[in-house]
């Protein structure tokens, strides 16, 4: 469990949308002078883009670190056990939450009476993998997620978090990767768009033979470079499963979760890296099917340092907050 706990976070921060996240912590002159200079790059067709920084400010924020899937992780694990939709509704008319369309569309139905399913199913963005990440801590906890997935999402948005569930309770119990996602596949139907995606990103994968070399072929299979938000779960969620197991099958041990270390782990999380248009979740899905299967101590040392204290980013009470005391006291 505190290895899918760290193995997301690690995945959180090694996307390149985590400084973005993370760089809310700085002064809001700052990010519209980011904005100004992205704009001055597009006008005069300078190829030097700005990335974000600190400028007379301190620079901590940006310093490699989880950001929103964590944090979100860590909110799900610390009112796992209460009703969703109320627990979600204690959010609606905060400002200074930070969240995915789907969440604030289904906060804004929960305000105006609704209830789930219809909170998440009326929702521009339902099929988003905000609940495939907050999905990692009911499979953690051998619990359902079907009950928190139907508050903020729908179809592919739900299918995601439940086969997500079922991949990190299986190898929290100690299964073989590839069985792990067998279960995955279970739950996502050939006919549904994720479950299409899934099946081609597994072939796309294993015919590659390792993480890195998927690259291409799961930019080519899976991403569709059409839709402007890089975080469908019948994109995010395929890719995670194909580079785990690929992960798992390039480093020629595939019998049991004991057996997978750092250089896997750092394989697959570096290739969901590489495919920008989705890093910002599926490098933290990814990590946190490897980190599960390969238990927190089995993770790199500077990473399982870095990425356990919470930013505050998205949601600021967890500044500070350990994210592995959170895995500790959800186990």
């Amino acid at each position: 469990m505190r290895g899918a706990f760290a193995g997301l976070a690690a995945g959180d921060a090694a996307g390149w949308p985590a400084a973005r996240h993370r760089s809310s912590l700085l002064a809001g002159w700052s990010r519209r002078l980011h904005r100004e200079l992205d704009a001055f790059a597009e006008e005069h067709q300078v190829t030097t883009l700005p990335v974000p920084f600190a400028l007379n400010q301190p620079v901590a924020p940006l310093a490699a670190g989880p950001s929103d899937d964590a944090e979100w992780l860590a909110w799900t694990a610390l009112t796992i056990r209460e009703d969703r939709a109320e627990a979600f509704g204690r959010l609606a008319g905060r400002d200074d939450v930070r969240a995915r369309i789907s969440v604030w569309a289904a906060l804004d139905n929960l305000a105006a009476g609704k209830r789930p399913p219809a909170s998440g199913h009326d929702n521009p963005h339902h099929f988003d993998d905000a609940a495939a990440v907050r999905a990692v801590a009911f499979g953690a906890a051998g619990l359902d997620p079907l009950e928190d997935a139907c508050v903020t999402n729908a179809e592919d948005g739900v299918l995601g978090a439940v086969a997500m569930a079922r991949a990190v309770a299986a190898l929290t119990e100690g299964a073989a990767m590839a069985d792990a996602v067998e279960a995955a596949l279970g739950a996502l139907p050939r006919d549904t768009a994720i479950g299409h995606a899934a099946r081609e990103a597994l072939t796309a994968a294993r015919a590659a033979g390792s993480p890195f070399a998927a690259v291409p072929a799961l930019d080519a299979a899976v991403l569709d470079h059409v839709y402007s938000y890089g975080v469908a779960a019948a994109q995010t969620v395929p890719i995670a499963l194909a580079l785990a197991d690929a992960a798992v099958s390039s480093a020629g041990r595939t019998p049991g979760a004991e057996e997978i270390g750092a250089e896997a782990f750092g394989a697959g999380v570096s290739a969901a890296a590489c495919l920008a248009p989705v890093a910002d979740s599926a490098p933290a899905l990814t990590g946190a099917l490897l980190g599960c299967a390969a238990g927190h101590d089995a993770l790199p040392a500077a990473w399982r340092e870095r990425v356990r204290t919470l930013a505050g980013c998205c949601l600021p009470e967890l500044a500070g907050t350990d994210l592995l005391d959170i895995a500790g006291r959800l186990a």
